[in-house]
């Protein structure tokens, strides 16, 4: 068999996975999501940077201050499901590098003493850690609701301070009845991989 992971397990990660729409009103404990970020904060990063950083939106008044700012087709589900997180890109990740990279300390300055170099990392390396946190999601059994349908700027002004940008918004739960759309097709294999 070409994959070590278990047939159940590629399906709940990957093949019967899928972006939910409605959830349950079953609460997302402090505890789930720590279980979560304990098994996907290994996510690759450039020189162990972990630049993500995610804001847990529970409290009615949070949760309609982020609503606001989302795109009409995303603001009633987010404000029924049980918990969402913004996923967040920290422009200063390069001040934690000498603890997280400390076998090249110096790399915090040789390679991201510029802004716009931090940036652009910061935004690569946490989307890579989101991929992983949707994966983590799926892995405690609770369905993810990634988003991009917002207005940024206004979420970076309402819940970030100029270090931190944000990347997507995620409800989590347990999908509800019409959680899902019909999935969509997927490229073969032979339109992606080329070999050379």
């Amino acid at each position: 068999m070409p994959l070590a992971l278990d047939p159940a397990a590629q399906d709940l990660l990957f093949r019967q996975a899928r972006t939910a729409n409605a959830f349950t009103d079953e609460p997302v404990t402090d505890e789930q999501v720590q279980a979560i970020y304990d098994l996907v904060k290994y996510a690759p990063t450039a020189f162990n940077q972990q630049p993500l950083r995610v804001i847990l939106v529970r409290s009615p008044e949070a949760r309609e201050r982020l609503a606001a700012h989302l795109g009409d087709g995303n603001k009633a589900k987010t404000l029924a499901a049980p918990l969402t997180a913004i996923l967040v890109a920290d422009n200063e990740f390069h001040e934690e590098l000498p603890a997280q990279f400390p076998a090249f300390p110096q790399a915090k300055d040789m390679f991201f003493s510029e802004r716009p170099v931090r940036e652009r990392s910061a935004s690569f390396n946490a989307a890579l850690q989101a991929g992983y946190f949707i994966v983590g999601v799926r892995a405690a059994g609770l369905a993810a609701g990634p988003m991009t349908g917002f207005d940024a700027e206004g979420i970076n002004k309402e819940f970030l301070d100029g270090d931190h940008h944000v990347l997507a918004v995620v409800n989590i739960g347990k999908p509800g009845e019409d959680a899902f759309h019909p999935r969509g097709p997927r490229l073969a294999y032979e339109q992606v991989v080329t070999t050379v």
